[in-house]
């Protein structure tokens, strides 16, 4: 019963937050792009619930703000897991074994990217260049770098995140 006063707890929470938003950025529908980036911002990801607030709010189709959201590569419509990983796929990673590593998560954590695993502990993401082209192939969990990665290095980076939540 906890789980569920706790939860709905939560919800009135980020519904008071959305309409702080939308009261702070105003009603007109020029302010769409805003009070998505404050409720990103601000939720790490769009829900549908957000969506479909904002849409009654500004007097817009849902279908419409997803049409704009989705165009824009920021934002993200799946909540994210705690943790979050980037594989590189710049052409040093990728020549590297950076789809090797995606394959590696994929049997692991059973998530491809812009994917949540299932615990909501990581959400991935294959990102086109990292900066950090000598230490390929690449991968960060939670901005920490891991270089020169291989398969069984990055079990033991995500098992270490997993301790470290753990420890929290």
């Amino acid at each position: 019963m906890d789980h569920y006063v706790a939860e709905a707890t939560n919800d009135q929470h980020c519904s008071a937050r959305l309409q702080q938003i939308i009261d702070r950025c105003g009603r007109d529908k020029s302010n769409l792009i805003p009070i998505l980036q404050a409720v990103h911002a601000s939720e790490g990801y769009l829900s549908y619930e957000a969506i479909s607030t904002i849409a009654r709010e500004l007097q817009i189709s849902p279908h419409d703000i997803y049409g704009t959201a989705s165009f824009y590569a920021q934002f993200k419509f799946q909540k994210p897991g705690r943790h979050h990983i980037k594989v590189c796929a710049g052409t040093a990673c990728f020549v590297g074994g950076g789809d090797v590593l995606l394959e590696a998560i994929k049997a692991t954590l059973h998530i491809g990217p812009g994917e949540t695993s299932a615990d909501s502990a990581f959400s991935l993401e294959r990102v086109a260049c990292l900066g950090c082209c000598a230490l390929s192939p690449v991968v960060t969990i939670d901005n920490e770098v891991y270089a020169s990665m291989n398969p069984a290095r990055l079990a033991r980076a995500i098992e270490k995140a997993y301790r470290h939540e753990a420890r929290e």
